[in-house]
């Protein structure tokens, strides 16, 4: 488990007002919140590839694998992830530190059964909370790059401060920069607009998880509307908005 003191260590590393204190239950429901809103908590949804997708989803996070060859708009996770699982002390497997060995949805499926993707399942299933740790890494590595890339600084420096001084708040922001990155790639755009956590905080009228759901549901219908109708994003909204709506809930 993550300790409650890397807890506050992480979190207060990005900067000196932004502190919070969870305690180890809250940081193992976390994981687990995490887990059910991406794959439903299940030890099957641990290994995953989604319709219309270019890449497998792996882990409490649905980590993004793409294939050799293969590269899409939103940023790669999964090999960082091993990669960090690695340095503490976890033995992965070779080949989760090269692409993704399936090259479409279609082989992913067929091979659904087969080792390499029970040996996943087995060390994703293990390994929840370094997956949360790395989740929480990324967090703090967030806020920097948001500041630099915003005109916004004092509301987004603000909001992120006023949600880090709440366990359901901190979950806001941890949950979200996992689920719709920093908001900072140029590639992680549509009709030149983002859908991360930087679009959520600038749009926050208070820094409350009420707003910080209002305004995450205002940026992912904006992203909606501007995707290439080829994706048919609509199709994940309402889950989405519901995800959201999961932000009030207490931690």
């Amino acid at each position: 488990m993550i300790s409650r003191l890397l807890c506050l260590l992480l979190l207060s590393a990005v900067t000196a007002s932004a502190a919070v204190s969870l305690s180890q239950a809250q940081l193992s429901r976390v994981g687990q919140r995490i887990w059910q809103n991406e794959c439903a908590g299940t030890i099957s949804g641990l290994t995953s590839w989604n319709s219309g997708e270019d890449f497998a989803s792996l882990g409490i996070g649905h980590f993004i694998w793409y294939p050799a060859g293969k590269r899409g708009p939103f940023e790669e996770s999964f090999p960082p992830l091993a990669a960090f699982l690695e340095s503490r002390g976890v033995k992965v497997p070779a080949y989760t530190k090269g692409p993704c060995p399936w090259n479409t949805k279609s082989a992913f499926e067929a091979d659904k059964g087969g080792a390499r993707q029970k040996e996943l399942r087995t060390l994703l299933s293990q390994t929840v909370s370094l997956q949360t740790e790395f989740i929480m890494v990324r967090l703090q590595r967030a806020l920097p790059k948001m500041l630099a890339e915003t005109k916004l600084k004092k509301r987004v420096q603000a909001n992120f401060d006023g949600l880090s001084a709440t366990p359901e708040g901190a979950f806001c922001l941890i949950d979200y920069v996992n689920f719709k990155g920093e908001g900072t790639a140029k590639t992680e755009r549509y009709a030149g607009q983002g859908w991360g956590l930087l679009q959520v905080l600038e749009g926050m009228a208070s820094p409350t998880p009420a707003a910080f759901g209002s305004s995450a549901k205002a940026v992912l219908s904006r992203r909606v509307q501007n995707a290439p109708p080829a994706r048919k994003e609509q199709r994940w909204l309402s889950g989405w908005h519901n995800r959201c709506d999961g932000y009030l809930r207490r931690l």
